[in-house]
C-alpha cells in the first residue's frame, strides 16, 4: 500500500465517520488537474469529460451493477431528494428512529405518509412487524447508523426483498460503501445512495446513486413521456440522467472520486474490511468490558467500524487534549476505524479512558 496520510502523524484519527482523509497522491492529482485547467480552459474541459464516464463505469465495476443504472450526484442528500421527487406521493415509508436527518426529513417534509420504528436488539423483528401492520411501499434506512454504528444485516435485506418483492428498499450508503466488498445486484436493494467524502476517502462534492431496474421503472413516470432534448452536448443522456445529473458535473470532484476508487480497488475491499474489522472487534470488546457500549451490539453478525461511547464531558475533554479526533453524536461520543488505523490508536484511546478519575 503506497498511500500517505499526513494527518495521521499529527492526530490519532478516529473520525472517518465524520470525514475521510485525503492521501498525498490525491492531493497531487487535484493540483495537476487545476494547473491543467488554468492552462487549458475549455480545451482542458473537453479533453477531460471522459472522466465522468470513467468514474461511472468504475463504480459499476467495483460494486457490481450496470453502468446505465449508475448515476453521479453531488452528495447523498441531492441524490435522495432527487429520487423522492420522482416517486408518486401515495407511497408509504417505513423509517427508523434516530435516523440520519437527511434520510428522515425529506420524506416527512415532502408529505409522504410514514411510520418510524425503534432501533434496538430486535431491529429486524421490529421491521417485519411494522411491514405487516403498516403495509409500507418503501423502506428507507442507513446501511450503517450514524450515531450507534449499527449495521443492517446483509442477509436480512436480501430476505426482505425476496419476501416482499414489491417493497422498495432504499439504503444510505455514506457510512457503508468503502468498508466492505459490496455487490449491489445481489444485495436486495433497489437504491443505494451516498456521498464519497467518508469511507471512500474522495473529498467533498461527489456521490453516487445506484438503482435497480425496478426502481428505475418506479420513478419519474411522467418525465419519461416527454421527448429528450436533441442538443449535441446532451447526447447519450436518458430521462433519469436528466434528473439525477442535470447541468455540468465537476471533473475535479468526480475525478477525485475516480482516483480514490482506483486506490481503494487496488488495495482490495476484502483486505480493507478484514483490516478495519480486526481493530474494530478489539475496540468493541475493550469498550464493552469497560461498560461503554451495550452487550447486544457485540452479538450482531454484521458489524460496522463505528461505535458510540457514553462519556462525561471531562473525559471528552481529555480525549481532545490527547489529540484523538472523534465526534459528539446523539448522546454519545462516536469513534470509527478505517484501514489506516492501528492497535496503537486504540491503545491511546483506552489509556485516556482508563484514566478518567
Amino acid at each position: 500500500m503506497n498511500l500517505s496520510f499526513p494527518i495521521l502523524t499529527a492526530y490519532t484519527y478516529l473520525n472517518t465517520a465524520n470525514s475521510g482523509i485525503l492521501s498525498t497522491n490525491l492531493a497531487e492529482w487535484r493540483t495537476k488537474h487545476d494547473q491543467d485547467f488554468i492552462a487549458g480552459g475549455s480545451i482542458f474541459r473537453m479533453e477531460n469529460l471522459p472522466i465522468i464516464t470513467d468514474v461511472r463505469n468504475n463504480i459499476a465495476k467495483l460494486f457490481s451493477l450496470k453502468s446505465e443504472n449508475t448515476y453521479l450526484v453531488q452528495n447523498f442528500s441531492v441524490g435522495f431528494n432527487t429520487l423522492l421527487s420522482g416517486l408518486d406521493k401515495n407511497h408509504r415509508f417505513l423509517l427508523l428512529e434516530e435516523e440520519y436527518p437527511s434520510v428522515s426529513y425529506p420524506v416527512i417534509s415532502m408529505g409522504f405518509e410514514y411510520h418510524s420504528i425503534a432501533i434496538d436488539e430486535k431491529l429486524e423483528e421490529n421491521i417485519i412487524i411494522a411491514i405487516e401492520k403498516f403495509k409500507p411501499t418503501v423502506l428507507a434506512f442507513s446501511m450503517v447508523q450514524y450515531i450507534s454504528g449499527l449495521r443492517m444485516d446483509d442477509e436480512f435485506i436480501q430476505k426482505l426483498k425476496a419476501t416482499y418483492p414489491d417493497l422498495l428498499l432504499i439504503g444510505d450508503g455514506t457510512q457503508f460503501l468503502g468498508t466492505t466488498n459490496f455487490n449491489f445486484e445481489k444485495s436486495g436493494l433497489d437504491a443505494l445512495i451516498g456521498s464519497g467524502y467518508k469511507w471512500l476517502l474522495a473529498g467533498y462534492g461527489n456521490g453516487y446513486a445506484l438503482l435497480s431496474d425496478q426502481m428505475k421503472d418506479a420513478i419519474y413516470s411522467k418525465n419519461k413521456l416527454a421527448e429528450l432534448p436533441t442538443a449535441p452536448f446532451l447526447k447519450g443522456k436518458d430521462h433519469l440522467s436528466m434528473c439525477f445529473e442535470p447541468g455540468h458535473l465537476d471533473t475535479l470532484n468526480f475525478g477525485t472520486l475516480n482516483e480514490s476508487l482506483n486506490e481503494l480497488g487496488s488495495i482490495g475491499f476484502d483486505w480493507i474490511e478484514k483490516t478495519a474489522q480486526a481493530i474494530s472487534n478489539k475496540a468493541r470488546l475493550a469498550l464493552n468490558s469497560r461498560g461503554l457500549i451495550p452487550d447486544w451490539t457485540l452479538e450482531r453478525k454484521y458489524q460496522s467500524t463505528i461505535m458510540s461511547m457514553s462519556l462525561d464531558q471531562k473525559t471528552v475533554d481529555k480525549i481532545a487534549a490527547a489529540k484523538i479526533l472523534c465526534s459528539p453524536r446523539g448522546k454519545g461520543t462516536r469513534i470509527s476505524f478505517h484501514f489506516y488505523n492501528t492497535e496503537e490508536d486504540l491503545n491511546q484511546l483506552l489509556q485516556v479512558l482508563d484514566n478518567r478519575s
